[in-house]
């Protein structure tokens, strides 16, 4: 039952998200982050295109979609799923562009390549190393494939990708980087 909700919470974001607004990881201890419960994530950080962003925590606003980040420079975490290190599909969230078409935080994101690396810190300071397996781009309301994922711990982030359609105020595609926790070497 959990999943069918959550899947159908996720096929929101895919209808909604508006551009226009390891097992390898170590806490301050020196603790491996496998040993470890994962916690909230507060920071986003991708040194391949510069990222280091602030998280907000997201839910569904009252219309049932997923929830945007407040503004450009912050990330925004989904979290009615998966935390960033748990089994399963953890999702966040980030502006393409502002409502001027200043350069949000994912602006960039379309640069990722397989192999590059992304880190979430928790608010232990316990920092998880996922690594980007692939991107795909989707038109609005495809989530499954997306959020549906509970084989392992991966984190997706997504973003708005195609052309500003002004009068559903929206993006026309969805920029997806799947990452799959980065395991021990």
């Amino acid at each position: 039952m959990k999943r069918v909700v959550l899947g159908l919470l996720f096929l929101v974001l895919f209808f909604r998200l508006e551009g226009n607004y390891s097992n390898k990881g170590v806490s301050p201890s020196g603790q491996m982050a496998s040993e470890v419960s994962a916690g909230l994530p507060v920071r986003l950080k991708i040194p391949s295109i510069n990222i280091d962003a602030g998280v907000q925590y997201l839910g569904v606003n009252s219309k049932g979609e997923m929830e945007v980040p407040s503004n450009i420079v912050d990330v925004g975490w989904f979290e009615l799923g998966p935390k960033p290190g748990e089994k399963g599909s953890a999702v966040i969230a980030g502006h393409f562009n502002g409502e001027s078409g200043e350069a949000g935080i994912f602006a960039e994101l379309y640069k990722l390549k397989s192999g590059d690396r992304v880190e979430v810190e928790d608010e232990k300071g316990i920092k998880t190393i996922f690594v980007v397996r692939e991107s795909r781009i989707y038109n609005p309301g495809y989530a499954d494939e997306v959020f549906g994922s509970n084989d392992n711990v991966h984190l997706n982030l997504i973003t708005c990708d195609g052309y500003w359609d002004g009068t559903k105020k929206s993006f026309s595609k969805r920029l997806v980087v799947f990452t799959d926790r980065e395991l021990d070497k």
